[in-house]
């Protein structure tokens, strides 16, 4: 589903410009647009569940295998983005916590609520504490899911996406006035995001199984852009250090629509569709937003240590430019001499799936669905 790979780098833009609006600087008009791009993080969670259960419903690969396979795709880069991170910090006189940054490589500082571990090593790493979380409850999860029907997942969805509507006040009045409690507790903690996964989760297993729900891609692109313009104005009535502001809302609220686009994406793609989103370019942009990700945030610090901050538009355009090209000119590298080769690498040192013949999968109607590839190759986890 080349479509999702695409999607990807879109994602991936909007962390990156998000990050570059709050420390770098505004461009009127754009900044607005992606004042919340955070929330590009709530995307890539939607998504990781959508291709998990897609690849691995069915598979029969053990569970031992399935955690190393993840441990190869995340962990080498997110070490060698941590220790660059932390050369960075050093050359800039940054403090530096040890215990912090052990918890950092060990995708357990997620669940510390504390500023400093949040920000610990590679600040952008934290969302790969939550996927580690995902990832452990990953196949407990599919073989709860997998055996049930259509309405089961639609219920698991919808009640995964009223409980986070709900954890919204309810975290704000826990917090009281600790404003970094409070996102913590939203935004960070991975039992909070697992809800997201688990969103896409039951997306994946319904679209593996047959359902194709007739929902045009513009249209589910047109409700995500239009949430995002939305929080425009919002966000100009109440400051981000409230709790209703939209800050978390963004992130929270955004699930259901995110989950829209990848199945709207995922159909088009099975049904032979051109999207715009799974051309040769886009695919390879696609495979580099991962390190882009990772990377982007430690670029602008480079910079900005070589660079004044921007006063005026055209250095903050100046400032923009060079951190793009920079960023995804190294993630690039990164992908192709450190990320893909360290994978394989370590892929084939650890176990390894027994060769058979997997089960055929029903939908919920007693079809069986459209042939796929049961087994999870390297190339079907490029979009996770």
């Amino acid at each position: 589903m080349p479509s999702l790979t695409g999607l990807r780098f879109w994602a991936a833009l909007t962390v990156v410009l998000y990050h570059l609006s709050r420390g770098a600087g505004e461009i009127p008009g754009l900044s607005d647009a992606v004042w919340y791009g955070r929330s590009g993080v709530t995307f890539f969670f939607v998504l990781s569940g959508f291709v998990l259960a897609w690849t691995y419903d069915g598979a029969r690969v053990p569970v031992k295998v399935f955690m190393w396979r993840r441990f190869a795709r995340i962990w080498p880069l997110m070490v060698v983005t941590t220790a660059l991170s932390m050369a960075v910090m050093a050359v800039q006189n940054d403090a530096i916590s040890g215990a912090a940054v052990t918890t950092s490589l060990l995708l357990l500082h997620a669940w510390v609520p504390d500023p400093v571990y949040a920000s610990a090593g590679n600040p952008a790493a934290w969302s790969l504490s939550d996927e580690a979380f995902f990832y452990a409850i990953f196949p407990l999860l599919l073989a709860t899911l997998a055996t049930r029907r259509t309405r089961t997942w639609a219920w698991t969805a919808a009640l995964c996406c009223a409980v986070l509507v709900l954890a919204w006040p309810a975290a704000a009045a826990a917090a009281g006035s600790d404003t970094f409690l409070r996102v913590w507790a939203l935004d960070y903690v991975p039992v909070t995001r697992s809800l997201q996964f688990v969103v896409g989760v039951t997306a994946g297993l319904a679209v593996r199984r047959g359902w194709r729900p007739r929902v045009p891609l513009p249209l589910a692109a047109g409700l995500v852009i239009a949430w995002h313009l939305l929080l425009v104005p919002w966000s100009r009535v109440v400051p981000d250090a409230l709790w209703y502001s939209p800050y978390s809302a963004s992130q929270l609220l955004s699930t259901p629509l995110f989950a829209l686009l990848v199945v709207a994406s995922a159909r088009a793609d099975l049904e032979g569709r051109r999207t715009g989103l799974g051309g040769p370019w886009m695919i390879r942009l696609g495979h580099w937003s991962f390190a882009w990700y990772l990377i982007h945030e430690i670029v602008i610090r480079i910079v900005e240590g070589f660079r004044r901050h921007p006063v005026s538009i055209a250095e903050t355009v100046q400032f923009w430019t060079l951190v793009l090209a920079v960023s995804l000119a190294l993630s690039a590298a990164a992908y192709e001499w450190i990320e893909r080769p360290a994978e394989r690498t370590l892929r084939r040192l650890g176990p390894r799936p027994a060769t058979s013949k997997p089960r055929p999968q029903t939908t919920s109607a007693g079809r069986v669905p459209p042939p796929g590839r049961p087994a999870a190759t390297d190339r079907e986890e490029e979009t996770q």
